[in-house]
């Protein structure tokens, strides 16, 4: 079953997703071109994912739009997240990101995006400021029901934070063993800011497998599984990615058990 996180203006999040950023592209390379082959995305959705993230730079909203209309499932069972690419083609006025954001909705299929992020700070505090400003627009107006950013750290949150009118609801960051970025996760939860962890099974090596595969076998779980549990447990969302239905379908099943305290100090310090 799945578990929810709910945004500071009320909307429910799901608290795991699929990554979409290799999909319908050719031999699964992000850089490939796009193909709209939809397969990844419907066993997805048969194993039963409902959010699905993706963005303007990995050029596959239509993939997603497509998947979504060829399941057959209503539009509002989804959660779709995409993000406007922190550059001046897309954004820094409000013309640029009213254009980004209906290019979106038109390739999405949809009359509006449940989440909308900006993907990346830059270096003008004045444009990023200008395209929050034309987010909150939108969001006003419908066409988005949450806004937020992505890989923003706590003096560019505060920028955010400090000059909304609508403040942000999510900040969707790399969080994984290599890098759990506490101090951020921290920050951002002080602010009533959901953090959502990109790539949240990377970085691990044979050491650190090892150590939780030995965890994961008290609970009849895969060192993946324990991962995302983990990351669940101290409510952070995860988005984990995968071209295999079985690989899919495991990483959705960690509703079914705890992390011992003494377990996630393990995991903690890997």
């Amino acid at each position: 079953m799945m578990e929810f996180v709910t945004l500071n203006n009320g909307v429910e999040m799901p608290i795991l997703g699929t990554g979409t950023n290799t999909f319908g592209k050719v031999d699964g390379d992000y850089f490939g071109e796009v193909t709209d082959d939809t397969t990844e995305l419907q066993s997805a959705i048969a194993a039963g994912y409902r959010a699905i993230d993706t963005a303007v730079a990995y050029r596959n909203e239509s993939t997603v739009g497509k998947a979504i209309k060829e399941s057959g499932l209503p539009r509002e069972d989804f959660f779709i997240t995409s993000k406007i690419p922190g550059d001046l083609d897309h954004a820094g006025s409000a013309e640029k990101v009213e254009a980004t954001l209906n290019a979106s909705l038109e390739a999405l299929q949809t009359d509006y995006i449940d989440l909308y992020l900006i993907h990346h700070p830059w270096d003008n505090e004045n444009e990023m400021l200008q395209t929050w400003y034309a987010l909150e627009n939108a969001y006003n107006e419908g066409k988005i029901k949450a806004i937020g950013v992505s890989n923003f750290d706590q003096d560019q949150l505060d920028i955010i934070i400090d000059n909304a009118r609508i403040q942000p609801m999510v900040n969707q960051i790399k969080s994984n063993v290599e890098v759990w970025n506490d101090d951020i996760i921290e920050y951002s939860a002080e602010n009533d800011v959901v953090v959502t962890a990109w790539a949240p099974m990377k970085g691990t090596d044979e050491a650190s497998r090892a150590i939780l595969d030995e965890i994961g076998a008290q609970y009849g779980k895969t060192w993946g599984q324990v991962l995302l549990r983990y990351q669940i447990e101290r409510g952070v969302v995860v988005i984990p990615k995968s071209h295999n239905a079985d690989h899919q379908a495991d990483n959705l099943n960690v509703f079914d058990f705890k992390l011992s305290d003494a377990d996630k100090e393990k995991i903690a310090s890997l």
